[in-house]
């Protein structure tokens, strides 16, 4: 844990890493700390001043990894498989078919990079709060999920404009068909507001606030565990802590991978609808 962080020129969170149950010092509770950090290059461009941190770097490595990962897979691909791309079209199939073909169905292949792109990305970013020395999910800091669902929100108008015309991409988004017209009144604005606004809006705060969760969870009984040792009847407290700590780690695994697939999931759910016909 650091010892000190700069929050900003003028404020400074600190605290100590000696500090233990029973002694004159508090818990050191997840704070501030937890989710800002010391930039590691600025680039001063004038009219505003760009810091490179810890998420961003994560969230590049992100990237070159999946970009690297199936460029390896398949950037020379045989009729005969080896194990890494064998590996890669289980995992490129297992998005293919098990989102792309069952969501949206027989024009769903123009859409996969897309989606094989988001499902990869977000769990690689995810991974990284139970990776040493990163310990970060990317995705926690609400501004990447709000990046994520913007290219979801521009493909999804796009598609559903495109495939419609703008009359019918306007019924598409706020008429649904088969209802009594006096109900359109009151529904028509409801969906309107529901798919232009709320749907980027819950697809970003569903994938963050899951991440910003685990995280804090595991660093509350991490930084517990550290807290308690140092004492006979602490050392047993901070065991407890500890057993917890390894608990909630393998849980968050599987929530890293859920929230990446619910992510794509819901994608795809929009993107089906993007493609129907308005009535």
């Amino acid at each position: 844990m650091p010892k000190e962080l700069a929050v900003n020129s003028d404020q400074t969170l600190a605290f100590e890493t000696d500090c233990h149950l029973f002694q004159d010092c508090g818990y050191p509770a997840p704070s501030v700390w937890s989710f800002k950090f010391e930039p590691i290059f600025t680039i001063d461009f004038g009219l505003f001043v760009l810091e490179f941190n810890k998420a961003m770097l994560l969230a590049v490595i992100s990237t070159i990894v999946v970009i690297t990962f199936f460029w390896a897979a398949f950037g020379k691909a045989k009729v005969i498989p080896g194990k890494l791309q064998s590996v890669a079209e289980v995992l490129y199939d297992f998005v293919r078919r098990g989102i792309g073909r069952e969501v949206i169905g027989k024009e769903a292949e123009r859409f996969v990079p897309l989606l094989v792109s988001l499902f990869f990305t977000i769990w690689v970013m995810n991974a990284w709060a139970i990776v040493p020395f990163a310990q970060l999910p990317v995705t926690s800091i609400i501004a990447y999920p709000i990046a994520l669902a913007l290219v979801v929100w521009v493909t999804y108008m796009t598609v559903t404009f495109k495939s419609n015309g703008f009359v019918g991409g306007i019924r598409n988004l706020c008429v649904p068909g088969g209802l009594p017209k006096p109900i359109y009144i009151i529904l028509t604005p409801l969906e309107l507001l529901s798919n232009v606004f709320v749907r980027p809006f819950t697809l970003a705060v569903r994938l963050f606030a899951n991440m910003f969760a685990g995280h804090i969870l595991i660093l509350v009984f991490l930084i517990g565990a550290w807290y308690m040792a140092g004492t006979l009847l602490g050392t047993v407290y901070a065991s407890a802590s500890l057993l917890m700590t390894i608990i909630i780690t393998v849980f968050e695994m599987f929530i890293q991978a859920l929230q990446a697939y619910v992510f794509t999931v819901l994608t795809a759910t929009y993107l089906a609808g993007a493609l129907e016909e308005a009535h």
